[in-house]
């Protein structure tokens, strides 16, 4: 078991209060409403200490009333002057974006939205002496609240469903109606939302042809079928997030990295973790490298001997595998032969958005919630990434489904994305006080065996990848690995999110990437500065990575057997295995 951190166990707390703190999380999606208080006391109390920012907050918002009125009879009296908005909203917010916000009075309705958003954002971030993170929290809250009263969300004040509203004769408020009425069913039924049941696992998802040659408690292991004559000698390991299927780096054919490597002449194995019940609670981190990383690796050793293996980690499972890799160089464990990390942090102190909800009295309050379940619902995790990006995941897919009437196409990532899996009370506990709350692996506290363990005794090639636009693991967060390895580093920045940038295989339509390589004894170049003088190629990473381990790569052998009956280690039978069916 871990020692990593403070005791999740807290045996001092009483039972009443874990009772009473487990049953609010039901109702506040697993946020801490004490965290929450704490931040408007903070953020209020230096506010109103604070006369000269009073003054500055009541001057600015005089003279956006002033703009703002001024704007309004300008373009009530000449309608061409309202496309000149007297502010203009942020790159990210596309609510109004379209040319019918320019028209009277639609203008006005989002123009005073802006002007509010704004002088929120000012009074919430502009306050000096507010902890920083209160301060985040706060702006946070407001901004949510905010996006409630947007005037794209009803009826009268968004230009496009007032105009169907009044040319479907309202039928498009009737189909609204049926949708909000089958989402409702769905969601009490247990079942994905609508247009998921196309996307089945097996059939048209994670259909890469193998075999599960490995399952103990945590993970079964697969090991897909080649389509070459010959492979290269070093099987790759790919070891996925357990937050959510594996199936994303095996979605459709076409979209399929593990389909991606086996017909470029790659043995590849793939761990597929298990769903986590109660009766897993006390699973912790060390059981994930234990259980996961290092028995996929004794088993690759068993059926491929005397092979180094490529390993693989995307997002948690990138972030596991640094810890493995760190701790097999430590021990003089020279199994593997490279380190690919997509989209995974090593230092936590700039993680994203996702740092709102991470402070003492959150982690506190969601270990609570925990410690009754034994687990971390998918429910209770959706809910925070949904706040994240409200706009695009609530409130335009409120206007779409309910108010114009109309369902997005459903897609395979998005399918993927709506089958998240459970986190077991103790590794998530272990993992959120660890990595997020004490960033201890940057700060070389992070024990594996009794023993601390570093980045930089990793001495093998790595190959970083991150995106532009990933709110979960911000690029310049995932750049910091240049800070810990004493090795050479390939780092590449691609277009896309957290997920989608990572689904980006050759031929999807206007992408590319900017990559450069960090020698070891190089000077270090900070991320600004990389992203100012990288070259950029257009298309997808996956082309540059799979050159980069054929490099890597010692020679091409005959086909490997699937796994190995001799040893221990038969067939269990087809891909995707069973684990992955599990909700």
């Amino acid at each position: 078991m871990s020692t990593n951190g403070e005791d999740s166990y807290s045996p001092d707390m009483p039972f009443l209060d874990r009772l009473i703190h487990a049953w609010v999380g039901r109702f506040t999606l697993g946020i801490s409403p004490i965290s929450l208080a704490l931040s408007y006391y903070d953020w209020i109390a230096h506010l109103v200490s604070s006369p000269g920012k009073l003054a500055e907050l009541f001057e600015e918002a005089f003279k956006d009333a002033t703009r703002f009125n001024i704007y309004a009879i300008r373009s009530f009296m000449d309608p061409s002057t309202a496309s000149h908005p007297c502010v203009e909203p942020l790159p990210q917010d596309h609510r109004f974006s379209s040319a019918d916000w320019s028209i009277w009075p639609f203008n006005l309705f989002y123009q005073s939205f802006l002007l509010i958003e704004k002088w929120w954002q000012n009074a919430t971030m502009g306050i000096h002496g507010v902890w920083r993170h209160r301060k985040e929290v706060t702006s946070f809250v407001a901004r949510q609240i905010l996006d409630i009263f947007s005037p794209s969300n009803f009826i009268f004040t968004n230009p496009a469903v007032l105009k169907a509203t009044i040319e479907q004769g309202g039928m498009n408020l009737v189909r609204g109606l049926q949708n909000l009425i089958e989402d409702w069913e769905l969601g009490i039924s247990g079942k994905g939302p609508a247009g998921t049941e196309q996307f089945v696992v097996g059939k048209n998802l994670a259909v890469t042809p193998g075999k599960v040659v490995f399952r103990n408690r945590l993970i079964e292991l697969l090991q897909y079928t080649p389509t070459t004559e010959k492979v290269h000698a070093e099987p790759v390991l790919i070891v996925p997030a357990w937050i959510m299927k594996y199936y994303i780096l095996d979605l459709s054919p076409h979209n399929s990295i593990a389909k991606y490597l086996v017909d470029r002449g790659y043995t590849v194995f793939m761990i597929s973790w298990k769903n986590p019940g109660p009766e897993d609670r006390d699973l912790d981190m060390e059981d994930y490298i234990n259980l996961g990383i290092m028995d996929a690796l004794k088993t690759i050793s068993s059926i491929l001997p005397d092979r180094r293996v490529h390993a693989l980690g995307y997002c948690l499972g990138g972030t596991l595998l640094s810890i493995a890799a760190a701790a097999m160089g430590r021990d003089g464990d020279d199994r593997l032969k490279s380190v690919s990390l997509l989209t995974a942090q090593t230092d936590f102190t700039e993680a994203g958005e996702l740092m709102i909800f991470i402070d003492e009295s959150e982690v506190s309050f969601v270990e609570n919630i925990m410690w009754e379940q034994g687990y971390l619902d998918t429910k209770q995790m959706a809910g925070v990434f949904q706040l994240l990006r409200s706009n695009d995941l609530i409130w335009s897919r409120m206007v779409r489904d309910y108010l114009l009437g109309e369902r997005q196409p459903m897609i395979d990532l998005m399918a993927w994305n709506a089958d998240a899996t459970r986190m077991p009370y103790k590794m998530h506990s272990e993992y959120l006080r660890s990595l997020f709350l004490n960033n201890d692996l940057a700060e070389g506290r992070y024990r594996v065996k009794g023993e601390p363990v570093a980045i930089s005794d990793i001495h093998i090639p790595m190959f970083v990848v991150s995106t532009v636009n990933d709110h979960v693991a911000p690029w310049r967060s995932v750049y910091k690995i240049h800070l810990f390895a004493d090795t050479e580093v390939t780092f590449i920045l691609t277009t896309g999110g957290h997920n989608a940038g990572i689904v980006s295989e050759p031929g999807k339509h206007k992408r590319n990437y900017q990559i450069a390589t960090q020698r070891e004894g190089d000077i270090y170049v900070d991320p600004d500065r990389w992203k100012a003088i990288a070259p950029v190629r257009e298309g997808s990473w996956w082309r540059a990575w799979e050159a980069w381990l054929r490099k890597n790569s010692s020679r091409q052998i005959p086909l490997p057997t699937m796994g190995s009956p001799e040893r221990g280690y038969p067939p269990l039978g087809d891909a995707p295995g069973t684990y992955v069916l599990t909700r």
